[in-house]
């Protein structure tokens, strides 16, 4: 099975920036649809940013012109570059693969506040 390993969550102030990395293992990652969720306290799981294996990008309406979502398949890494940072940007950010029923990370917490 795939192990996503995340990293770069933190602290960060309003208008600040975070650089979230997931590292996949195996030797499938190359083929997958890697992806990017976060749930906040009360509130649903929901997708922020998705990249197909051939470099396709969706991001969701709440952080288009803020969040880039990237692959290095050399890397087997996933990240996501998340600028202007909100305070409701605040949540457990998740890794994902192979879509909802396939892999997901141990989520790392994001947490904007001044």
């Amino acid at each position: 099975q795939v192990q996503l390993v995340e990293s770069g969550g933190g602290l960060v102030q309003p208008g600040g920036s975070l650089r979230l990395s997931c590292v996949a293992s195996g030797r499938s990652f190359s083929y997958y649809h890697m992806a990017w969720y976060r749930q906040a306290p009360g509130k649903q799981r929901e997708l922020v940013a998705s990249v197909t294996p051939g470099g396709r990008i969706t991001n969701s309406d709440s952080v288009k012109g803020r969040f880039t979502i990237s692959r290095d398949n050399a890397k087997n890494t996933v990240y996501l570059q998340m600028n202007s940072l909100k305070p409701e940007d605040t949540a457990v950010y998740y890794c994902n693969a192979d879509g909802a029923g396939g892999y997901w990370g141990q989520g790392t917490q994001v947490t904007v506040s001044s």
